[in-house]
């Protein structure tokens, strides 16, 4: 048995090599297309939904993982661990944490023996990548529930999440800018740089080409991270690439105690749509 098991949800764009080795139980989020649902992860993967997304927007939706969707993943994880830590997208951006706590208090009565740690990680993608990272490891190494849990908050309370869009056309989608003003900045070329900050989403800035903007979010990178080591995840939307020659970069500015590369979810692609560049980072130093 394991001490601790780690859950986390399909947003928090972990490689499949990373959830073979940490025995990581992930929760899918679901894609509605054309009539159809599939599972986030399980029945189609990254390419095949940026495949659906470009074909036909309008016809593209999601839906959160319920409440008995986690209760699921509780019994699968308590026969192989004492206890259970869940991850979770910021409550800011979905209901599943909600769904989370909902299916906790009726793991209370199932599962008396397993106790349960719920926490919203405040942020999204590989934001709440590099917290499970964290906490993966440290389960891995033999660490208690509670002590688990802290290292997952501590690097909550320190992640930064900086990314860069290939076009603003499909902000609108989020409901924070007018369709109108999405399109006209389509047509200037304008790319957005994001963060998350405080579990939402924001626009920090705007440029007129992809390198400026991948210029700038490094700027804002190192002005957080100074010469500290790093611990960084990198995610694409369908630009690989791009997203390869990101990671060569920062491998060779800073210096990276931890250093990955993933897929960006496609459900956050709904808004943002292909050829998104985001960075996840937070310094050893303050851990």
């Amino acid at each position: 048995m394991q001490k601790v098991a780690i859950l986390a949800d399909s947003i928090a764009c972990l490689t499949p090599e990373m959830v073979k080795q940490y025995q990581l139980r992930i929760v899918p989020l679901n894609i509605h297309f054309d009539g159809t649902i599939y599972r986030d992860g399980v029945d189609i993967n990254s390419a095949e939904a940026y495949r659906l997304l470009e074909k036909a927007p309008d016809n593209f939706a999601s839906s959160p993982a319920s409440a008995g969707e986690y209760m699921d993943a509780y019994r699968e994880a308590s026969t192989r661990a004492e206890g259970i830590l869940c991850l979770t997208l910021s409550s800011k951006l979905s209901t599943l944490y909600d769904m989370a706590r909902l299916a906790k208090e009726d793991a209370r009565n199932e599962l008396p023996r397993t106790p349960i740690e719920v926490v919203d990680s405040k942020t999204a993608a590989v934001g709440e990548g590099l917290i499970v990272s964290a906490a993966a490891r440290a389960a891995a190494e033999g660490k208690s529930l509670d002590e688990v849990t802290k290292v997952a908050k501590s690097v909550r309370d320190k992640v930064n999440v900086i990314g860069v869009m290939e076009t603003i056309r499909h902000v609108y989608r989020t409901g924070r800018i007018p369709k109108v003003t999405a399109k006209v900045g389509s047509m200037l070329s304008i790319k957005p740089i994001f963060t998350v900050t405080e579990g939402v989403v924001r626009i920090a800035g705007l440029a007129r080409s992809k390198e400026q903007a991948v210029k700038r979010a490094l700027k804002m990178m190192r002005r957080e991270v100074g010469a500290s080591p790093v611990h960084v995840a990198v995610a694409h939307a369908a630009a690989l690439k791009e997203g390869e020659m990101l990671k060569e970069q920062i491998s060779t500015e800073f210096d990276c105690v931890e250093l990955w590369l993933t897929d960006f979810s496609p459900i956050m692609g709904y808004a943002t749509g292909t050829g998104v560049l985001a960075i996840a980072f937070y310094t050893e130093a303050t851990m």
